[in-house]
């Protein structure tokens, strides 16, 4: 759905309400957006614009791309790892990742708070005060400006693991909101099995899954996988499933250009974008987009969560903790511990 301005359907007083708890209807959006690569202060005000639109178009969620603040270490698709270029990327990435909390999330947070919406934002994000290690990150945002927390990618995926490291159980967990419990995976996780049944065992209602402006120039795009991935999710999980997926602009495709050979595939408009909005049926309630940047939007009925769930609860009834169990370690282990000599 294009961006337009928000209108809500009044309930008609005339209507009968049916008996039992109400579970509410809620309007998310899903950012299909280009960051303006590698600069975290220029991405950030772009961002916050964003969040602004979407809570002008009445949304109470709104996600974003994978690593949308200040861009997805993309060159590694097309660059060597040893050329001059990957490591002045890598180097130029280091410099304008995102600290939490720092003044870009406090950015981020007052849009939230003027919005009120919450906001699940992807970033390259950086250890405080250190040089060297960074993470994949989805930060949770509150209506109130405040942050809920963060999802650290687990396992880095094909160039990714040159500039990050992985996440761990602390951060793999789902935040209640004023509508029910929402959570997050990055790109290709949402596909891992047990990181998968760690969220749904918690009974999520909506998944933000972030994804990149494109995949590498061979196999399926990242439209394609975005939307097979995200089916399979929403069946899983009989959640809603936001899939945000990146943008490209010309500035990015002249960066990440090496060869003449690469330049078909750079332009190609079918490799990026294809930002989609999923029913815990399985079926696509809005999207999948084209190229292009926008914001896409649905109102969406959490009623259809319980409708699927009762089938088939895989937390629940539809499973066998007598024959499976899944343990999650959520305290992140310390490389360095201190102790006191006696």
């Amino acid at each position: 759905m294009a961006l337009q301005p928000a209108v809500r359907q009044q309930e008609s007083s005339s209507q009968v309400r049916e008996p039992g708890d109400h579970v509410p209807r809620v309007r998310v959006a899903a950012v299909q957006a280009a960051p303006v690569f590698l600069d975290r202060d220029a991405t950030t005000e772009k961002a916050c614009r964003l969040i602004r639109d979407a809570g002008r178009m009445g949304a109470e969620l709104v996600g974003f791309p994978e690593g949308f603040i200040p861009g997805h270490p993309l060159w590694y698709h097309f660059h060597p790892a040893t050329a001059p270029t990957s490591g002045a990327l890598a180097t130029r990435l280091f410099l304008n990742a995102v600290e939490v909390p720092s003044p870009t999330t406090d950015a981020l947070c007052q849009a939230a708070r003027e919005a009120g919406v919450y906001v699940v934002m992807g970033v390259c994000e950086r250890r405080p005060g250190t040089f060297g290690t960074l993470y994949n990150t989805q930060l949770f945002i509150g209506p109130e400006g405040t942050i809920l927390g963060k999802h650290q990618k687990l396992t880095p995926t094909v160039g990714e693991r040159l500039v990050h490291t992985g996440g761990h159980g602390d951060t793999l967990r789902t935040y209640p909101t004023a509508f029910g419990r929402i959570g997050g995976l990055i790109c290709g996780e949402s596909s891992n099995p047990l990181a998968v049944f760690a969220l749904v065992s918690e009974y999520p209602h909506i998944l933000v899954v972030s994804w990149p402006n494109r995949f590498p120039k061979r196999g399926m795009t990242c439209p394609e996988r975005a939307l097979v991935a995200g089916r399979a999710l929403a069946l899983m999980s009989k959640a809603f499933v936001l899939n945000c997926c990146g943008a490209m602009s010309e500035e990015m495709r002249e960066v990440l250009l090496y060869t003449e050979e690469d330049r078909e595939s750079l332009w190609d408009d079918r490799a990026s974008g294809g930002s989609c909005i999923v029913g815990p049926s399985g079926r696509v309630v809005a999207g999948p987009l084209g190229p292009e940047e926008d914001i896409l939007w649905a109102d969406v009925d959490l009623r259809e969560c319980v409708a699927e769930k009762v089938r088939h609860d895989f937390a629940g009834h539809y499973n066998r903790p007598d024959v499976f169990q899944l343990r999650v370690r959520s305290r992140a282990p310390q490389i360095c511990v201190r102790e006191e000599e006696e």
